[in-house]
């Protein structure tokens, strides 16, 4: 079995619970509190900083150019073509740069970061590949399942398109297929550090999607 095909039924429930959280099925429904999406707008763009920061050292640490081609691709795609998504919805929300930056990253938020550089910094590429693959592909799957389920009018219709395209599902296949090659040259020491990785991941997507419906803060 290709290591993501185990990595994902080990963590099935944890997507289900994802899917399933009030965040997900209050923008389903185009009923999410303004509030809580601009939460989470505005972490979001904090958090890709680090998304694209440890992907670009993924790319560092790459032997193969095809890799290397592919995760400084995907750092840039992270900064560059989510920034124009987030910064539409900032103008919906009367923020600019300045004010995004101002604003405090939330618990949720800074420690899905520090542990997503940590990894990148301190594992070798096949467990940074698993820490990274359940953001491409936790999103690829709640957008789809919501993109066939919300109405044309949802509030929130363009980042729902935006994960549901056909560009981002081939950037998820992508780092399917290379974090399956990696794992398949790699030692079991490592694969079985790849899927504590890979759980670890997918548990904060469901503790970063819980913070912006709770609108978290730094409570001292």
């Amino acid at each position: 079995m290709p290591f993501s095909a185990d990595a994902w039924s080990r963590n099935r429930a944890l997507y289900d619970a994802t899917l399933a959280h009030p965040f997900n099925a209050e923008l389903t429904e185009g009923r999410l509190a303004l509030d809580s999406f601009r939460h989470y707008i505005v972490q979001d763009a904090k958090y890709l900083v680090a998304f694209g920061q440890a992907l670009a050292v993924a790319a560092a640490k790459a032997d193969q150019p095809d890799h290397i081609v592919q995760f400084a691709g995907a750092a840039r795609e992270a900064i560059v073509v989510e920034r124009a998504l987030h910064e539409d919805y900032f103008g919906r929300f009367g923020l600019d740069a300045a004010a995004v930056a101002v604003e405090p990253a939330s618990p949720a938020c800074h420690h899905y970061a520090a542990w997503l550089l940590a990894t990148a910094f301190r594992e070798p590429l096949p467990v940074i590949a698993a820490a990274l693959l359940p953001c491409f592909w936790v999103y690829r799957e709640v957008g789809t399942a919501i993109h066939g389920r919300a109405a044309p009018d949802n509030s929130y219709r363009a980042w729902i398109d935006t994960y549901a395209g056909e560009d981002f599902a081939a950037a998820v296949d992508a780092m399917i297929a290379t974090t399956d090659a990696l794992a398949a040259e790699a030692s079991g020491t490592i694969v079985a550090a790849m899927h504590a990785a890979f759980a670890r991941a997918m548990q904060l997507e469901w503790v970063f999607w819980d913070s912006a419906h709770r609108r978290e803060r730094w409570p001292v």
